[in-house]
């Protein structure tokens, strides 16, 4: 009876020891990352018959239980794969904010400076000073769009780093999960899946929660006790204790941009990089395809269309030498890149046709074997689609301001080789200033009306226009007489280029002769003339640079609807509202993470106030199991002494 009494209290002495273990441990690991509670699993002995009933045989730990909830885990899981995405978006985007926002540091006040100083050359243009001071805001804009671009370009290929560096991370993450899954299979399998490792499984589980950072995943797992991770539409990266290997390598159409290429099995497999989505890895790819190319390419778009617009007009004008006007501003030029993985070696080459239909989009030429379909890069919609000999001269695509044309390689295209075009993406950074000498600067009016003063009726002309757009008309100074007849509703044009035979005339309607407008308003009388000719006048007239500075406020581009400062004023809200959606989701998201990481700590973390108390409840359990062997040792020395 003392031995079934003593080997009672043994048992409860190491249940209540094992106790105080798994306490003690847990008290241990209370500030481990990833660690969950530990609890002992406790059960009663099969009791032993005799003729009196069934008496107990003490108890024992039939196991270790982890305190854990895989729902929990895995909404943890996604929280903290979101939180990190929009985090990550978030402090990029900002910068491009503050970058395009600042009231010193953006385009806005160098635009103003620009157009004050075209306006005081248009109030005296005879003056030098004020030419000198127009080429120095020119530079200043050409500085400030160059910088602004630049500050953009060290942002993009900052992001390489980043992403190479988080697909390091990603890899390394991948194998310890693969080299865990292999212990904690060997184990259970050395247990005979009866018992569970319970740190190895949480430090699994906290790799894949630093994997999630980088990266959304998807985890499942399998009976032998492994962990089976994919990424993306469903790649594997972890399948038991093997491993397949992310790599950043070079976009096929963009060779300054590093994308995430799938290796398995030695096969390099590309991947929709959209697909790719969730933790800092899908932050930076969406914060690159989705801020700050539209922003780059943005500026581009309104540096290659203040280029374009400005120098059409400059180039109306004459100058101080009686020369046409040239080029004032240099712009950059569409950007084209050939495929990598291409088959054909054709050329592409793109031009712009039109600044004022850019839209600021990439796009991409596609062949599928039989025809070239131009696509938008961002939404993948086709655009229009062309052949082979039409391509062989320069073809416009609708809706988009650019013109290709392809030029036939020795060895013909296949199905599948691609181009990318970028129309807009260096219009900032190739911006530069064409002139350096005040006196090319065209700010007279190439042509004079006069009025000899022998003329007989009120009839009055305004000074002419130059209409016809680029290239200029190869008459266009030549001179020119109109000569009213008899009765006066009609006039004679005399000189290279003008119509042959009397003209009507109506007050006030236009008239167009070698690419210059004027218009006649009152009555004339027969016989009076005017004259149009060559302006003998430049250094006092500012007529063309006042067309100059009223490109300022003109809307010349996104097909008419805006002005460079409305297109800028336009970038910085995308970019702000964009920002702002991603401070205010990305605080949202944070809350919830936090609020789901207090949910799983409730269920699964260590509170050393209930540690505390379980130490105690095990403490008395022990004191009381000895407290029944020290009675059953009594109990047995008296039997001895009875029998002595």
């Amino acid at each position: 009876m003392g031995s079934g009494i003593y080997g009672i209290g043994v048992s409860a002495l190491k249940v209540a020891q094992a106790g105080i273990n798994v306490t003690a441990h847990n008290i241990a690991n209370a500030n481990t990352p990833g660690y969950s509670r530990q609890e002992i699993v406790q059960a009663a002995l099969l009791p032993q018959n005799t003729g009196s009933g069934f008496f107990g045989q003490g108890a024992d730990v039939t196991a270790v239980k982890r305190i854990y909830s895989e729902f929990l885990g895995a909404q943890l899981t996604e929280a903290q794969t979101r939180a990190s995405n929009l985090s990550t978006q978030f402090d990029l985007a900002t910068q491009i904010s503050n970058l395009l926002g600042d009231s010193n540091g953006g385009l806005s006040t160098s635009l103003q400076d620009f157009f004050s100083a075209a306006n005081a050359v248009a109030d005296t243009p005879e003056s030098i000073a004020a030419r000198q001071a127009l080429l120095g805001s020119s530079q200043s804009l050409s500085n400030r769009l160059q910088t602004l671009d630049g500050r953009m370009s060290e942002i993009r290929d900052g992001l390489n780093g980043q992403i190479g560096n988080s697909v390091t991370l990603i890899n390394s993450y991948a194998k310890q999960v693969a080299a865990l899954n292999d212990t904690i299979v060997r184990a259970q399998a050395q247990s005979g899946q009866t018992q569970v490792p319970n740190d190895l499984l949480d430090q699994r589980d906290q790799l894949i929660n630093q994997l999630s950072q980088e990266i959304r995943v998807t985890s499942i797992k399998q009976p032998d006790g492994s962990m089976d991770v994919f990424i993306g539409n469903g790649q594997s990266l972890v399948i038991g204790s093997q491993t397949a290997t992310l790599q950043a390598a070079a976009s096929l159409t963009d060779q300054s941009a590093l994308e995430v290429v799938y290796v398995n099995n030695g096969g390099v497999s590309r991947i929709q990089q959209n697909a790719l989505q969730g933790g800092n890895l899908g932050g930076f790819l969406a914060f690159r395809s989705e801020v700050l190319d539209p922003a780059q390419n943005a500026l581009g778009r309104i540096a290659i269309g203040i280029a374009d617009t400005f120098n059409r007009q400059h180039q109306q004008g004459i100058d101080l030498n009686g020369a046409l006007g040239g080029a004032f501003f240099n712009a950059g030029t569409p950007q084209v890149g050939a495929a990598s993985s291409n088959v054909g070696n054709a050329t592409l080459s793109a031009a712009i046709s039109d600044s004022g239909v850019l839209t600021g989009a990439d796009y991409e030429l596609r062949f599928d074997g039989a025809s070239y379909t131009v696509f938008n890069a961002a939404t993948n919609v086709a655009v229009q689609s062309f052949t082979a000999a039409q391509l062989a001269t320069p073809q416009g695509v609708s809706g988009t301001g650019i013109t290709l044309q392809r030029t036939a390689g020795s060895v013909a295209d296949a199905a599948g080789d691609a181009w990318r075009i970028r129309p807009t993406a260096t219009g900032a950074r190739d911006f530069t200033l064409a002139i350096g000498d005040p006196a090319s600067i065209a700010a007279g009016n190439p042509l004079r009306a006069n009025t000899p003063l022998t003329n007989l009726g009120n009839a009055t002309i305004a000074q002419p226009v130059v209409s016809g757009g680029l290239p200029l008309d190869a008459n266009l100074q030549q001179p020119i007489t109109l000569t009213f007849g008899t009765p006066p509703n009609t006039y004679t044009a005399t000189g290279t280029g003008a119509p042959v035979g009397p003209q009507p005339y109506t007050t006030g309607t236009p008239i167009t002769i070698n690419g210059w407008t004027t218009q006649i308003s009152g009555t004339p009388v027969a016989g009076d003339t005017f004259s149009i000719g060559p302006n003998s006048n430049a250094s006092t007239d500012g007529g063309n640079m006042l067309r100059l500075a009223q490109l300022q406020t003109a809307n010349t581009l996104a097909n008419g609807t805006t002005s460079y400062q409305g297109a800028y004023g336009q970038l910085i809200a995308q970019v702000g509202s964009q920002t702002r959606e991603l401070d205010v989701t990305s605080q949202a998201q944070s809350s919830m993470l936090a609020q789901i990481s207090r949910a799983q700590q409730s269920e699964s973390g260590v509170n050393l106030d209930e540690e505390a108390a379980n130490l105690l409840k095990f403490q008395q359990a022990y004191q009381a199991a000895a407290k029944a062997m020290a009675i059953a040792q009594t109990m047995f020395d008296s039997l001895l002494q009875l029998g002595g």
